[in-house]
């Protein structure tokens, strides 16, 4: 009842709406922009460690293959690999060659040439065990021998370092001037120099990072767990991994989890690495607590000022309500003193205006009753008199088939039909049938005033004979066709009039075979019509036919909406096409 009855009571519960609401609002918005900010910052990050990640190795593998063809093209190399005998000189130089070479690259665990005339194996150092010749017979699918190929994980066995797993940069050996196949370098990387440059990318503590083949096998990780197994199988129910690089929203047991993966440029391998989602989140609870604490706050204050100046606002208000509480509807209206000039006098001046508006539109509307009784007897009046034309026709036609004058009795009887039609009690619409039937009363009353000069057909789908449509459409199309372009042909013309339905609309057109008009009058007609849309069009003696078209032109676009109108069609010597589209109404 207070809220009901109390002004400032609305006003105060309103205002303090209209402030909390878009407090609320604001803070909700403000700790999800914080929210998303701290995720994106944390993603970024993550995002950047791949991508100087993948610099490094990149530089790995680029300079591994760079150093490849610096092998192949050591002259000591191709001699003693393409001699007819094993030179044990040639072999303790390039064996000295490749232990310089191995020892100034911390992450090479060893290089390998294979003769293929069978001679001694050079390498820096020596090869207890390979799995190097197993993994090549196991992956004939994937390693073609005449090119170069990253294998992947693998063990050898050497005297220097014992067991380690790599994986390799394996190529052929061709002789430099006859390209004749020689042998097969093989050099090896060190995944504990790969998995100690991932335990020195400072990837959050609390995640995980790995680096994987274009087979999703791990080649490396952080803690040197899982190497060559599917990724799948540390992280359950992971997709393919798409694009260059992304970031996915996974589940490990019980936690949330983001990951990240970016692709190294030189070779199809990605690296992936897993941040929990409670990183983040544990930031985006403290913003959410500051958050809430500063709305509650500003709440409050909002409230308290909106109470006290609601009711310091509103105190003339009151004051006034209760002078006009006393005021009865049937006496005349008091004038009230205005003695201020804020907003309270304006309400009355207001108000004593209002009285006086009031006194003046009461002899208004006694006025205008006078005046609508004299409209309906003009209009009773007016209404009197088509029946007597319809009448006086009628006696025509029947004195004219009485004197069996046919011809009169068919141009009469289509003539009272036609004037029936047009004024039709005044209404709007019609059935197609009937707007049919009134263009082809049109049509008999100009074929005998232009006797053997034009044929019609009429084409109507009989789907839409008893839709409804706008009226007086066919006709001054038709007029138009026949006084400006059959009137003029030499000989016989036509005019072809169809309807159909198509869709979700009605399709009519008026074609004939008369003059036609040639690109420029066809321009003007146009023109004509859009100057009828917007209210300009001017009807003068030279532009009967326009004044027409755009006037059904204009009706179209009122009654139908933007996507309605005409569309001509016309060349020289080849008849005019004027065509609609409506949309089908029911009712």
């Amino acid at each position: 009842m207070w809220f009901k009855h109390s002004l400032k009571g609305k006003l105060s519960l309103l205002l303090i709406i209209a402030i909390v609401f878009p407090l609320l609002g604001a803070g909700v918005v403000s700790y999800r922009i914080a929210s998303n900010l701290t995720e994106k910052i944390e993603k970024q990050s993550g995002m950047n460690t791949l991508r100087q990640l993948s610099d490094k190795l990149d530089f790995i593998i680029n300079d591994i293959e760079t150093m490849s063809v610096f092998i192949i093209g050591q002259r000591n190399i191709q001699s003693y690999l393409g001699s007819d005998r094993a030179d044990i000189s040639l072999y303790s130089q390039n064996v000295a060659f490749l232990l310089n070479l191995a020892s100034s690259k911390p992450y090479i665990s060893n290089i390998t040439i294979a003769s293929g005339r069978g001679y001694p194996a050079l390498s820096n150092t020596t090869v207890l065990y390979s799995g190097l010749p197993r993994l090549l017979e196991a992956k004939t699918a994937d390693y073609n021998p005449a090119q170069k190929w990253w294998t992947p994980l693998y063990e050898n066995q050497t005297t220097d370092d014992g067991i380690k797993r790599v994986f390799s940069l394996v190529r052929p050996i061709r002789s430099t001037d006859k390209f004749q196949p020689l042998g097969e370098l093989a050099i090896s990387v060190d995944v504990d120099e790969v998995q100690e440059m991932l335990q020195d990318a400072a990837w959050n503590a609390n995640g995980r990072l790995w680096l994987v083949n274009q087979e999703n096998r791990i080649m490396s990780s952080q803690t040197g767990e899982g190497l060559n197994m599917p990724l799948g199988q540390s992280l359950p129910g992971l997709g393919e991994l798409r694009g260059t690089e992304g970031v996915l929203n996974i589940t490990r047991g019980q936690e949330s989890n983001t990951l990240l993966y970016y692709t190294l440029p030189s070779l199809n391998w990605k690296l992936v690495g897993v941040i929990p989602t409670r990183i983040y989140t544990a930031q985006n609870e403290y913003v959410l607590t500051l958050t809430a604490v500063a709305i509650g706050v500003a709440a409050l204050l909002a409230g308290a000022l909106v109470l006290y100046f609601t009711a310091w606002v509103t105190r003339p208000l009151t004051k006034l309500a209760r002078k006009l509480k006393d005021v009865s509807p049937g006496d005349p209206v008091k004038q009230f003193e205005v003695r201020s000039t804020d907003e309270i006098g304006m309400v009355l001046h207001s108000y004593n205006q209002l009285g006086e508006r009031i006194e003046r539109l009461k002899s208004q509307l006694q006025l205008n009753e006078a005046k609508k009784k004299e409209a309906d007897i003009q209009a009773l009046q007016a209404q009197i008199h088509p029946h007597f034309l319809y009448n006086t026709l009628s006696s025509i036609h029947w004195i004219a088939l009485m004197n069996k004058d046919r011809q009169v009795a068919e141009m009469v009887g289509a003539l009272g039909d036609f004037l029936r039609f047009s004024l039709n009690d005044g209404k709007e619409f019609c059935s197609v049938e009937q707007e049919v039937a009134h263009a082809q009363n049109y049509v008999r009353i100009m074929s005998k005033r232009f006797q053997d000069k034009f044929d019609s057909t009429f084409l109507i789908d009989p789907k839409i004979q008893e839709r409804t449509m706008l009226k007086l459409l066919l006709q001054p199309l038709i007029e138009n066709s026949i006084m400006h372009g059959l009137k003029k042909k030499q000989g016989k013309g036509s005019v072809f009039v169809h309807a159909e339905l198509r869709g979700e609309g009605m399709s009519f057109v008026v074609e004939d075979t008369g003059v036609g008009m040639d690109e420029e009058k066809l321009l003007h007609l146009r023109s004509l019509l859009l100057a009828g849309e917007a209210g300009e069009q001017q009807r003068s003696g030279s532009s009967d036919s326009g004044y027409g078209l755009s006037s059904v032109h204009r009706r179209l676009k009122l009654h139908y909406g933007s996507g309605a109108g005409l569309h001509i069609e016309s060349e020289p010597e080849g008849g005019t096409r004027i065509s609609f589209t409506i949309p089908v109404l029911e009712g």
